[in-house]
């Protein structure tokens, strides 16, 4: 069965850009899929012409005879995050693929964490889905393509991780902390 190529992951494309409004203005949620159906509902919320993102990761597989192919996965399972109003909410659950609906009380921190979380997912590194998060040290990437993004620094399976996280719904994405230069942030108050 041949392999889909990449869908857009966000709609408009330009949701999360700073320039761009509608983020801040408008109210989020986040939507708990039913069990896979995050890229349905995005095809069906942009049929519906309804902002929203779920960020896709690329992950490969090897088949038995070898061939390598690359599909695209949500970073975080069963989320996928819907920017508008009441309305907008009530058509996207009316799609059939929403299990639950969660209104975010914070939205600046959301879209704030949204945008580090587009930003490392481009810089190409490779990355891990992080799940129920603890706290460590907090730091910020000194320098290069991201710059500025913060996070928190852990110990998994023997290695030192950087982890951008979404703390709305407690996940994140991690990735070699080698891979960024980073410093510690200092404790503001």
């Amino acid at each position: 069965m041949p392999i889909r190529p990449k869908e857009p992951d966000i709609f408009p494309e330009n949701l999360l850009e700073e320039t761009f409004s509608l983020a801040l203005e408008s109210r989020w949620w986040a939507l708990y899929t039913k069990a896979r159906q995050e890229k349905i509902l995005m095809q069906r919320l942009r049929e519906l012409r309804i902002a929203h993102y779920c960020p896709l990761v690329p992950k490969r597989t090897k088949t038995p005879k070898g061939r390598i192919f690359t599909s695209y996965i949500p970073l975080f399972s069963g989320y996928v995050f819907l920017c508008g109003q009441d309305e907008d909410r009530y058509r996207a659950v009316t799609t059939n693929c929403v299990s639950k609906c969660i209104e975010v009380p914070d939205k600046e921190t959301l879209v704030n964490e949204l945008r580090s979380i587009q930003r490392v997912i481009a810089s190409g590194l490779p990355l891990l889905p992080e799940s129920r998060i603890t706290t460590g040290t907090r730091v910020r990437i000194r320098s290069g393509p991201l710059a500025g993004i913060e996070g928190v620094v852990v110990s998994h399976h023997g290695e030192e991780r950087f982890i951008v996280m979404v703390s709305f719904i407690q996940q994140g994405a991690s990735l070699l902390a080698d891979l960024v230069e980073l410093e510690p942030i200092a404790n503001e108050g």
